[in-house]
Protein backbone atom coordinates (compact mmCIF):
# COMPACT_ATOMS: atom_id res chain seq x y z
CA UNK A 1 0.00 0.00 0.00
CA UNK A 2 1.61 3.07 -1.59
CA UNK A 3 1.45 6.58 0.37
CA UNK A 4 -1.23 9.13 -0.83
CA UNK A 5 -1.02 12.45 0.22
CA UNK A 6 -4.54 14.11 -0.38
CA UNK A 7 -3.30 17.51 -0.30
CA UNK A 8 -0.64 16.91 -2.92
CA UNK A 9 -1.67 19.22 -5.07
CA UNK A 10 -1.86 22.03 -2.58
CA UNK A 11 1.98 21.10 -1.45
CA UNK A 12 2.80 21.08 -5.30
CA UNK A 13 1.21 25.02 -5.51
CA UNK A 14 3.12 26.14 -2.73
CA UNK A 15 6.49 24.68 -4.16
CA UNK A 16 5.44 26.61 -7.11
CA UNK A 17 4.54 29.75 -5.56
CA UNK A 18 7.77 30.07 -3.55
CA UNK A 19 9.94 28.93 -7.41
CA UNK A 20 8.17 31.91 -8.42
CA UNK A 21 8.70 34.30 -6.00
CA UNK A 22 12.18 33.64 -6.20
CA UNK A 23 11.93 34.51 -9.71
CA UNK A 24 10.50 37.58 -9.17
CA UNK A 25 13.02 38.61 -6.66
CA UNK A 26 15.95 37.51 -9.21
CA UNK A 27 14.48 39.96 -11.91
CA UNK A 28 14.40 42.91 -8.59
CA UNK A 29 17.56 41.97 -7.86
CA UNK A 30 18.33 42.79 -12.17
CA UNK A 31 16.44 45.89 -12.11
CA UNK A 32 18.04 47.34 -9.09
CA UNK A 33 21.68 46.34 -10.87
CA UNK A 34 20.62 48.08 -13.93
CA UNK A 35 19.78 51.02 -12.34
CA UNK A 36 23.25 51.23 -9.77
CA UNK A 37 24.83 50.86 -12.91
CA UNK A 38 23.11 53.82 -15.04
CA UNK A 39 23.51 55.58 -12.19
CA UNK A 40 27.27 55.11 -12.41
CA UNK A 41 27.64 55.60 -15.66
CA UNK A 42 25.60 58.82 -15.36
CA UNK A 43 28.04 59.83 -12.62
CA UNK A 44 30.95 59.38 -14.97
CA UNK A 45 29.53 61.57 -17.78
CA UNK A 46 28.79 64.42 -15.13
CA UNK A 47 32.40 64.30 -13.79
CA UNK A 48 33.75 64.30 -17.61
CA UNK A 49 31.09 67.07 -18.36
CA UNK A 50 32.47 69.24 -15.56
CA UNK A 51 36.16 68.57 -16.16
CA UNK A 52 35.53 69.59 -19.82
CA UNK A 53 33.86 73.17 -18.09
CA UNK A 54 37.20 73.35 -16.27
CA UNK A 55 39.21 73.25 -18.72
CA UNK A 56 37.17 75.44 -21.20
CA UNK A 57 36.78 78.29 -18.54
CA UNK A 58 40.69 77.85 -18.37
CA UNK A 59 40.80 79.01 -22.14
CA UNK A 60 39.24 81.16 -24.20
CA UNK A 61 36.36 80.07 -24.35
CA UNK A 62 32.96 81.84 -25.59
CA UNK A 63 30.19 82.42 -22.88
CA UNK A 64 27.35 80.49 -25.31
CA UNK A 65 29.61 77.50 -25.18
CA UNK A 66 30.43 77.77 -21.12
CA UNK A 67 26.45 77.74 -20.75
CA UNK A 68 25.78 74.63 -23.31
CA UNK A 69 28.66 72.87 -21.03
CA UNK A 70 26.49 73.99 -17.99
CA UNK A 71 23.05 73.23 -19.50
CA UNK A 72 24.43 69.85 -20.38
CA UNK A 73 25.53 69.68 -16.45
CA UNK A 74 22.12 70.77 -15.60
CA UNK A 75 20.89 68.28 -17.69
CA UNK A 76 22.66 65.18 -16.26
CA UNK A 77 21.99 66.30 -12.38
CA UNK A 78 18.20 66.27 -13.35
CA UNK A 79 19.00 62.74 -14.85
CA UNK A 80 21.12 61.44 -11.84
CA UNK A 81 18.10 62.59 -9.52
CA UNK A 82 15.83 61.04 -11.22
CA UNK A 83 17.54 57.41 -11.49
CA UNK A 84 18.05 57.63 -7.61
CA UNK A 85 14.41 58.13 -7.01
CA UNK A 86 14.56 55.03 -9.59
CA UNK A 87 17.50 53.00 -7.50
CA UNK A 88 14.93 53.74 -4.71
CA UNK A 89 11.95 52.39 -5.98
CA UNK A 90 14.34 49.24 -7.45
CA UNK A 91 15.17 48.66 -3.94
CA UNK A 92 11.55 49.04 -2.20
CA UNK A 93 10.32 46.31 -5.20
CA UNK A 94 13.65 44.36 -3.56
CA UNK A 95 12.14 44.20 0.15
CA UNK A 96 8.68 43.98 -1.50
CA UNK A 97 9.87 40.63 -2.98
CA UNK A 98 11.68 39.51 -0.18
CA UNK A 99 8.79 39.71 2.34
CA UNK A 100 7.00 38.11 -0.73
CA UNK A 101 9.55 34.95 -0.84
CA UNK A 102 10.03 35.04 3.00
CA UNK A 103 6.20 34.62 3.40
CA UNK A 104 5.63 31.54 0.38
CA UNK A 105 8.89 29.70 2.09
CA UNK A 106 7.13 29.92 5.45
CA UNK A 107 3.72 28.46 3.80
CA UNK A 108 5.87 26.08 1.85
CA UNK A 109 7.63 24.76 4.91
CA UNK A 110 4.12 24.36 7.12
CA UNK A 111 2.72 22.10 3.97
CA UNK A 112 5.82 19.65 3.79
CA UNK A 113 5.65 19.44 7.08
CA UNK A 114 2.20 18.94 7.13
CA UNK A 115 2.65 15.90 4.34
CA UNK A 116 5.90 14.33 6.39
CA UNK A 117 3.22 14.32 9.60
CA UNK A 118 0.84 12.09 7.23
CA UNK A 119 3.63 10.13 5.91
CA UNK A 120 4.46 9.53 9.81
CA UNK A 121 1.52 8.27 10.74
CA UNK A 122 1.02 6.11 7.28
CA UNK A 123 3.76 5.06 7.77
CA UNK A 124 3.04 4.01 11.73
CA UNK A 125 -0.52 2.64 10.69
CA UNK A 126 0.67 0.01 8.24
CA UNK A 127 3.68 -0.79 10.85
CA UNK A 128 1.03 -1.54 13.38
CA UNK A 129 -1.08 -4.24 10.35
CA UNK A 130 2.12 -5.31 9.56
CA UNK A 131 2.80 -6.09 13.20
CA UNK A 132 -0.63 -7.64 13.52
CA UNK A 133 -0.78 -9.75 10.90
CA UNK A 134 3.15 -11.43 11.68
CA UNK A 135 1.79 -12.13 15.34
CA UNK A 136 -1.88 -13.30 14.17
CA UNK A 137 0.56 -15.90 12.48
CA UNK A 138 2.39 -16.39 15.34
CA UNK A 139 -0.49 -17.48 17.23
CA UNK A 140 -2.60 -19.12 14.48
CA UNK A 141 1.27 -21.54 14.07
CA UNK A 142 1.31 -22.01 18.11
CA UNK A 143 -2.12 -23.16 18.30
CA UNK A 144 -1.92 -25.72 15.38
CA UNK A 145 -2.08 -29.69 16.50
CA UNK A 146 0.85 -31.02 15.53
Amino acid sequence: MAFRYSFQKIVDLKSNEKTQAEWVLSAAFGKLRQEENSLTLLEEEQHQLQSTLAKATEERTTISELTLYQTFINHVDREIRGKKDDIRQAMHEVDKSQLVLTEKLRQEKVWHKAREKAHKDFTAVVLKKEQETLDELAVTRYKRPS
